[in-house]
């Protein structure tokens, strides 16, 4: 299987990230609604508070514009609560005016002294549906924006959509001085896949077989080449983790036992991203799965059912998990954002059966984005960030 250069090849440890429920993505059993698991400030903050104490490097703060929490606002609000775990923002392109976003990213990394990433996303709007190539030419100017913001004294750009001359950069000059945040993005059409290789720092992919993980991470890395650029890459992923597989099998069966499929239907149809080639390829991975839903021995479509984006679990024992991660890691892959239902109770066991046995990092602080007040080295096996 191919093995996919990484930035940092003599770097042994991964960055691990856990997933705050934003978009009103949490349930006890999926497609049925829980008043204690909706998205709120209290209880999706709770997501992050409990991932940091169990170890988790950072968290992705999703996006929607239907359900859920505002994720910059989110964000902002997590600064105070939070010591040493990043934030993963995910920010859609053009929503907010380039300039505008530029500062208050900028912002939200003072405020969090430089534990802030960022996870680049083009979509539609509410109401809007525009060409595939608009919206990554608006993407790409928008990022191309943000780091003349970043690391220029002033904003000149002309572009097919923006437009700005002579523009002090100074109100949006981030705490990180050495790029800006790291971008994380996601895409599989051939556009989104050449704006990551030119310009984002870690491509991110939803769980498919690993001959056509590997497939993908060649085809974006031989697109970083071409741009004289080396990428990390990662994997977004649900886990179900139990002391043995036969506990995580039950209770990925109990998870869907009262979905209805109707109702799963209508919570994928909602998100805007359900058009996308990404989605599309993990509803192959279910018309592909077992009857039991599987597509590999430990990699479960079900949760796919009921949700759009991410669409399956690993699902095993503690040694079963970690040795799907040690071959993930082997094919090149160094970030891991992890999730499950409900997220407080999968990020417990996640906490206290995979994480003490893996060493951690964080990736920003490998490309020299990370102030000194982080460690300086990985954390060892068994240490907590």
């Amino acid at each position: 299987m191919t093995v996919v250069p990484i930035t940092n090849p003599d770097l042994d440890a991964a960055e691990v990230s856990f997933f705050s429920a934003l978009c009103s993505d949490d349930f006890q059993h999926l497609g049925v609604p829980n008043g204690d698991l909706r998205s709120s400030w209290a209880h999706c903050s709770e997501i992050v508070k409990r991932s940091e104490a169990n170890g988790f490097r950072n968290i992705l703060c999703p996006s929607s514009y239907q359900v859920g929490q505002d994720t910059l606002s989110f964000v902002a609000g997590c600064a105070p609560i939070t010591d040493r775990m990043n934030l993963l923002a995910a920010v859609r392109c053009g929503e907010m005016q380039p300039i505008m976003l530029a500062r208050t990213i900028a912002t939200l990394d003072h405020m969090l002294e430089g534990r802030l990433t960022i996870n680049i996303i083009s979509s539609d709007f509410p109401g809007q549906t525009e060409d595939s190539a608009y919206r990554y030419q608006r993407s790409r100017e928008v990022v191309e924006i943000l780091k003349q913001a970043w690391t220029r004294d002033e904003i000149n750009y002309e572009g097919e959509i923006y437009r700005f001359a002579g523009l002090t950069t100074d109100p949006a000059r981030p705490y990180q001085q050495n790029g800006g945040p790291l971008l994380y993005f996601g895409g599989y059409s051939p556009a989104a896949v050449e704006l990551c290789a030119q310009h984002c720092d870690v491509y991110l992919m939803w769980p498919e077989k690993r001959e056509e993980l590997a497939a993908r991470m060649t085809t974006v890395n031989e697109r970083a080449a071409a741009h004289g650029r080396t990428l990390d890459y990662g994997l977004r992923v649900h886990m179900i983790v139990r002391e043995t597989e036969a506990e995580a099998r039950e209770y990925a069966g109990e998870l869907v036992s009262k979905l209805d499929d109707e109702a799963g239907r209508a919570i994928r149809d909602r998100a805007l991203d359900s058009t996308s080639l990404g989605v599309a390829r993990q509803a192959r991975n279910r018309e592909l799965a077992d009857m039991e839903g599987f597509i590999e021995p430990h990699l479960w479509t079900g949760v796919g059912r009921a949700r759009s984006g991410c669409g399956a679990a690993l699902v095993g024992s503690a040694d079963q998990i970690l040795s799907e991660i040690e071959a993930y890691r082997k094919m090149g892959m160094r970030s891991f954002i992890f999730s499950g239902y409900p997220h407080l109770d999968e990020c417990d066991y996640i906490g206290k059966l995979v994480l003490p046995e893996l060493k951690t990092c964080s990736l920003p602080h490998e490309y020299g984005r990370v102030p000194d007040s982080m460690p300086a080295t990985p954390l060892g096996v068994g240490e907590r960030a």
